[in-house]
């Protein structure tokens, strides 16, 4: 497999042009065309075309069909390099790469206990004209940071997450939930569907059955959780971010939740969505009025929020 990726490499390099006119191999064959066959002079046509003699002189020369093929763009690479990796190198990188799987920098220290001398800079050009490197999908916006608040009173930092179930004959539930760090307030809905859509009129229920204000949302990067979401909750005054990546702690207070509600209400439910809507609501009301809480001095979340 690695031979097939060096030739192609080497491949990629004879044909590197120097131009970027998609049409510059019609306009080569006309010119050619217009010397040969309809005999005009070679000042005539580079006038006529906007080349200079000495140009169409060189066309004439390159064309081998007398003016019935295009004639392409050559590479303007050297065929040879004094700084090139010997072949035997480039085959060690490729076959490390395709052996360990691993990212360009653990391939240049495994090619160094193994013997090979190689630069990391060169092992990684080698991978990338390869097609060898992962890169990041030019479709995916970075999300802007923002800095995590320090919990004070309720709404300052709700966490809201998603629940996935698998029902037997393959098709998925999934209920949203949302949970104030300061007081544990909690608030969830099972959904037949999760997009940036369907979870703005979530928010904007639970702020409405919340004795308080929104003001920031932290979530993971899902995709119902994506920049669209982000511009629907400015327009809104209330602030979102996302939790950093792999650091699950992040989201440590909605992850318990999750945990909480499949254990004490979801697993105990018939899997359907008309079921979730009906035990859901009455769970939700136990949770906050009535459950104790380790996480707040075992009080409840509705005790939480008349003393603040």
């Amino acid at each position: 497999m690695y031979h097939d990726l060096c030739n192609t490499l080497q491949g990629n390099m004879e044909y590197m042009t120097y131009t970027t006119n998609p049409h510059i191999g019609k306009v080569r064959r006309d010119a050619v065309r217009l010397v040969k066959y309809r005999n005009w002079s070679i000042r005539k046509v580079a006038k006529h075309l906007g080349y200079s003699p000495s140009t169409v002189s060189r066309w004439c020369k390159k064309d081998k069909s007398g003016g019935w093929h295009e004639i392409p763009t050559l590479s303007s690479a050297p065929k040879t390099s004094p700084n090139a990796l010997p072949r035997k190198t480039v085959e060690a990188i490729i076959a490390k790469r395709i052996e360990i799987r691993r990212c360009g920098q653990v391939v240049h220290q495994a090619l160094l206990r193994d013997g090979v001398e190689v630069s990391l800079p060169s092992v990684q050009r080698t991978l990338n004209r390869c097609g060898l490197l992962k890169k990041r999908s030019p479709w995916k916006r970075p999300h802007d940071y923002t800095r995590r608040p320090e919990v004070m009173h309720s709404g300052a930092l709700v966490q809201i997450d998603t629940i996935h179930i698998r029902l037997p004959s393959g098709k998925k539930l999934y209920v949203y939930t949302l949970i104030d760090l300061y007081s544990r307030w909690a608030y969830a809905e099972a959904a037949e569907r999760i997009a940036a859509a369907p979870t703005i009129p979530f928010v904007d229920r639970a702020r409405r059955k919340a004795p308080f204000t929104f003001d920031m949302l932290q979530t993971d990067h899902g995709p119902e959780f994506s920049t669209w979401f982000t511009h629907a909750m400015q327009r809104r005054n209330i602030v979102h971010r996302h939790s950093r990546v792999r650091q699950c702690n992040d989201n440590a207070h909605i992850e318990r939740f999750n945990r909480t509600i499949q254990e004490e209400c979801l697993d105990h439910t018939a899997n359907t969505i008309s079921n979730f809507k009906k035990v859901i609501p009455k769970y939700l009301k136990h949770y906050n009025t009535k459950r104790l809480h380790m996480g707040i001095n075992y009080q409840t979340p509705l005790e939480v929020l008349q003393r603040s």
